[in-house]
């Protein structure tokens, strides 16, 4: 079950191999000053798996030019059983750690990444306790399945917003069911209001090429609100560093009103 996990969301071993004869691209990101979207968060999920991974890879994200970050680790089904207080505890965590490492000066703070699955319909049937970002307003992340359409996608963002939450489909380029549909993706911005949040690897083509042009494709239309790095692993942020702070599309995608730079 791992292995299959991994090979959706990126491992170290199947990662595609970053460009090593550009320079890293430190300081880039400085203009977005916020990463919405990571698993930096220690032992919650398929990120970092210890305190010490969490450090370097918070590091590595200075190195970027971040200086807040939003981690959102894995709530889903019976996978990733991951609750309000759990993550907060781990937050707590990192973040003393951070200030003994010298990494105090970058601001941390948790949401998470609901799966649409039966269970978050339960929870919002229950009222139970979401984690978002962004103050009052509310921002929700969520992820569906890569392959599956979910048949209650449009009743479960009915649902959020009803709630008072603003939800924030997480990067819509990776689902290979919308493949094809462009416009689908846009009528959930337009008419459903769900804010479209881009991996900022999907710029270099790390997930697919087909990835590649859905996200090109989205900022080209100035459909993309939030952008995050999705942060598992040093070979995400090795991708991020190499290819994506060099690309005519960052550069693109940085002229958009994006929301990052309100957090």
């Amino acid at each position: 079950m791992a292995s299959f996990w991994k090979r959706l969301f990126g491992s170290s071993a199947g990662a595609a191999t970053p460009n090593s004869g550009a320079a890293p691209a430190y300081g880039a990101f400085a203009a977005l000053g916020t990463d919405m979207h990571s698993h930096v968060l220690p032992g919650l999920d398929d990120g970092a798996e210890t305190l010490e991974h969490s450090l370097t890879l918070l590091r590595e994200l200075r190195e970027a030019g971040f200086r807040q970050l939003v981690m959102t680790p894995h709530i889903m089904g019976d996978f990733y059983r991951n609750t309000p207080d759990g993550i907060r505890a781990a937050l707590a965590r990192l973040a003393e750690a951070a200030a003994a490492a010298g990494l105090g000066d970058v601001a941390l703070a948790c949401a998470a990444e609901y799966y649409l699955d039966e269970f978050l319909g339960r929870k919002l049937a229950d009222g139970t306790e979401m984690l978002t970002f962004g103050g009052e307003r509310r921002y929700l992340l969520f992820e569906t399945s890569y392959m599956n359409e979910p048949l209650n996608l449009k009743e479960i963002i009915f649902e959020l917003n009803s709630q008072g939450y603003r939800p924030v489909l997480a990067h819509p380029e990776r689902y290979t069911y919308l493949y094809g549909r462009l416009d689908e993706i846009i009528k959930l911005r337009q008419e459903y209001g769900v804010l479209l949040q881009v991996n900022l690897n999907s710029l270099a083509g790390y997930y697919s090429g087909a990835a590649q042009k859905v996200a090109e494709e989205l900022i080209d239309g100035g459909h993309v609100d939030f952008v995050g790095t999705d942060a598992h692993h040093q070979k995400h942020l090795d991708t991020l560093l190499r290819k994506v702070g060099h690309s005519t599309y960052f550069q693109k995608l940085m002229s958009l009103p994006l929301l990052n730079k309100s957090l």
